[in-house]
């Protein structure tokens, strides 16, 4: 017996139209949608003249680039923001160090102007701290007194002439790093005044008064 025959799919043609004519689905997605070749799909448009409206397309494509632009500035904006927070963070560490810095800086020049005051005094009494010296000696049975000599030793004008020098060096060294930490340039002519607006200002045909205000704002 024969096996009956398969009716054939009806094709919406009408929904085609409508979908063919928005332009969103190409042939061969309407052809697997409707169930016909895509080949059928151009001849029955050729013969109807179906015209395509590429306005559906143009949107989609124009919601797709909004949304992926707002994803890009919402990215730029994330790393605009970490990059700040970065640079704050590091700058504040900077400042921390610089601060501690020029404190023990500050901190160290006045124990060695302290020690400078010292050796000024034993110098301006010379005569009084030998006079003590001599007072204080005891000598052992061989006519000797090891820690009174070495007290005159250090009083002695080679003594007093070294720790002024060791004392010379350690304040030269502070100067400079002074100058690095609070930075301050070597030759003073060199720094460079702006006023307000940022524009350089000269210097020259500044009064006293005036490029003291602009060295305070810089």
């Amino acid at each position: 017996m024969a096996e009956p025959k398969q009716e054939k799919k009806q094709v919406d043609w009408e929904s085609l139209e409508t979908e063919y004519r928005a332009g969103i689905l190409n042939n061969c997605e309407l052809g697997k949608k409707y169930g016909v070749s895509e080949g059928a799909i151009r001849k029955k448009a050729k013969a109807l003249d179906w015209v395509k409206d590429i306005s559906g397309k143009i949107q989609a494509r124009a919601q797709e680039l909004v949304r992926k632009r707002e994803v890009r500035e919402k990215v730029r904006e994330e790393e605009s923001s970490n990059q700040r927070v970065l640079i704050e963070a590091t700058a504040e560490v900077i400042a921390d160090v610089q601060l501690n810095q020029r404190k023990d800086i500050t901190r160290t020049r006045g124990l060695v102007m302290k020690m400078l005051a010292e050796l000024e005094a034993e110098t301006d009494n010379i005569d009084l701290f030998e006079q003590l010296g001599e007072m204080m000696r005891r000598e052992n049975d061989k006519g000797i007194d090891k820690l009174n000599d070495l007290y005159h030793k250090v009083i002695s004008l080679a003594g007093r002439s070294k720790t002024i020098k060791d004392l010379s060096d350690s304040l030269k060294t502070l100067v400079a790093l002074e100058r690095q930490a609070f930075n301050i340039p070597d030759d003073p002519s060199k720094v460079e005044l702006s006023g307000p607006n940022g524009q350089p200002l000269n210097s020259e045909k500044m009064s006293a008064e005036e490029a003291y205000k602009a060295l305070l704002n810089k």
